[in-house]
């Protein structure tokens, strides 16, 4: 059941070019899937006329609070990023669809790349029934890879990085790991060109697979058109049909 809830802001950590908010609901929070997200509103920015969508990065329900990790990209996003401990932010939840959850004994890979990282720490919490669950983690420099102890708390983290600055140098569809690991299924985000080196990866070695999209949304609910991709299914609004999409349901 989707809601709209005033939330306040109760915590905050700064990155380069990203911050977290931690969000607490005055009311019980709704049932979240992993990879679902929010709608935010903009308040007081004169160029961010639209809510924008966010990935939901966890979710507390004995505190009904809500942690968005939100990246400094448009207006928009900086004038989240630059929201004081205190300040209501007004949130449309949840949205889409998430990833579907593994059978108990898969053995799954989920491959974050920059910002892509977000929705994958809730949906491990909600895999925690699994023997074990790995993390593949990718960015441009070490700069770019957050909350790394967080992901370490869920499961074994494998790091690449473009420079070599962290990890195994290189993207993460070069990682040592494909050579090593038997991975029966893949859910992985980021950005397009990686989720588009991971399908091809995992179609290469038989492996199912599922993508979330980062397609630029609006409405959020599927009205405006805004966000649609093209599919084997035709024309599909990735807010309400996605983000998250089977790679066999794309045109990649």
């Amino acid at each position: 059941m989707k809601k709209i809830i005033d939330f306040s802001i109760i915590g905050k950590q700064e990155f380069r070019r990203a911050a977290l908010l931690r969000l607490q609901s005055p009311t019980t929070l709704p049932e979240i899937r992993g990879g679902q997200f929010v709608n935010v509103r903009v308040d007081g920015c004169d160029k961010a006329y639209l809510r924008r969508p966010i990935s939901i990065h966890d979710v507390d329900y004995q505190n009904n609070t809500l942690d968005l990790l939100v990246q400094e990209k448009h207006e928009g996003t900086k004038a989240l990023c630059a929201l004081p401990v205190g300040a209501t932010v007004n949130v449309v939840m949840p949205l889409g669809n998430g990833f579907t959850m593994p059978e108990p004994d898969d053995n799954i890979l989920l491959i974050g790349g920059g910002i892509g990282i977000a929705p994958l720490l809730y949906f491990a919490k909600k895999c925690n029934y699994l023997q074990n669950i790995n993390f593949l983690l990718g960015g441009r420099t070490q700069d770019d890879l957050m909350l790394l102890d967080r992901f370490r708390n869920e499961g074994d983290v494998f790091i690449t990085t473009n420079d070599g600055s962290m990890g195994e140098k290189g993207f993460v569809t070069e990682h040592s790991l494909w050579n090593t690991m038997k991975i029966n299924k893949i859910y992985a985000c980021g950005p397009l060109p990686m989720m588009k080196a991971v399908a091809k990866m995992a179609r290469e070695k038989g492996v199912w697979c599922e993508v979330s999209l980062e397609n630029q949304m609006a409405c959020g609910i599927g009205a405006c058109l805004c966000c649609v991709e093209n599919t084997k299914e035709g024309n599909l609004c990735v807010c309400k049909e996605g983000p998250v999409f089977n790679i066999e349901r794309l045109l990649w």
